[in-house]
């Protein structure tokens, strides 16, 4: 007799839980919006390099009327942004911050969206392996698909007190595709916990594994701790070692440009990205553009103490602010001002 009541306590279970996440996905699915980018890509066919326009899809959700969280990497080089709610309206972007160690940024509408359905973060301190999550995005452009799973690990990588080098991600195997790339991780109580960022593949499917930065981390970065020239259309990478001593930087380290959006404030200082695609130890590069080498007085490096002063470079910021560059250009040492 025992066996059949268990059967029959998880068959009831298991519908309180299907009706449970489908009323959260009722409530939180008019918040969540698919975002289309077009970025500028180089093309090469045999010795031929040429710049080319590249459509991206990611998915990111509502916090207030204008602004709007997605996944850095989805939006970190776009020239042009577009945004599609659930009723089908779309309106235009722009990127306001960015952090792509954390792969977290915001976006901000031109125009408020009336009427905006938004959804609020949970505390991501809180979350337990084992917890059933959900999301919601757009894979493979199939906009406001629902996948649920579990989280199966909390991976923390806490190098020093600067803003930079400090990660949080969830792993889950809730499926995880091209286009859910910023979208929303929901805890039971339909919470924020995390912003999906990536997927660990083989065949370029999702194959059980799946990664999300949480929400604290994003928090402190957007919220508390925005640093306005990460969203000023710089794609750049840095440089030490080996890619440091083939590029001639002359000193500890530099950022190497390599990709400017058009019509940015770093472009309308003259930065310049690259116009070759390398492979140095297995990393592709774009190179021949401009290399960063100090922000102000401060000193591009990877040190933490460096990357502390940056952040509150960074932080103190203001749209209208004054500043110069000191990059590396074709061999010559140059400032840049704004």
């Amino acid at each position: 007799m025992k066996p059949i009541i268990t059967i029959i306590t998880l068959f009831f279970t298991i519908i309180s839980t299907a009706q449970d996440l489908s009323k959260l996905y009722e409530k939180v699915n008019p918040a969540v919006v698919v975002i289309f980018t077009q970025e500028a890509k180089l093309e090469s066919t045999g010795s031929i390099t040429k710049t080319v326009t590249s459509e991206g899809l990611g998915s990111g959700f509502m916090i207030s009327d204008t602004d709007i969280i997605t996944a850095a990497h989805v939006v970190a080089a776009a020239e042009q942004l577009r945004v599609r709610f659930l009723d089908g309206e779309i309106r235009s972007a722009k990127v306001i911050s960015t952090f792509k160690s954390a792969d977290v940024a915001l976006i901000k509408l031109d125009i408020p969206k009336k009427n905006a359905v938004t959804v609020t973060f949970g505390d991501s301190d809180l979350i337990k392996i084992g917890e059933q999550v959900f999301i919601v995005g757009a894979p493979f452009g199939y906009s406001h698909s629902l996948s649920s799973g579990y989280i199966s690990g909390i991976i923390k990588n806490k190098l020093g007190t600067n803003p930079f080098t400090n990660t949080e991600f969830i792993q889950t195997d809730a499926a995880i595709n091209t286009g859910n790339s910023g979208g929303p991780m929901f805890n039971m109580k339909g919470e924020v916990i995390g912003v999906v960022s990536q997927i660990l593949t083989k065949s370029g499917g999702f194959e059980g594994i799946g990664f999300a930065s949480t929400a604290n981390i994003t928090k402190n970065l957007m919220m508390n701790n925005r640093a306005p020239w990460l969203g000023l259309g710089l794609d750049a990478y840095p440089l030490t070692g080996k890619t440091k001593r083939l590029l001639n930087v002359p000193q500890n380290s530099g950022l190497l440009v390599q990709r400017v959006v058009f019509g940015s404030i770093l472009y309308k200082m003259g930065l310049q990205g690259g116009d070759t695609e390398v492979i140095v130890d297995g990393q592709k590069l774009i190179i021949g553009g401009d290399i960063i080498l100090a922000f102000d007085a401060i000193e591009f490096d990877l040190t933490d103490q460096a990357l502390v002063k940056l952040g509150e470079f960074a932080k103190n910021l203001k749209p209208d602010s004054s500043f110069t560059l000191k990059i590396l250009r074709k061999g010559k040492i140059i400032e840049l001002k704004r």
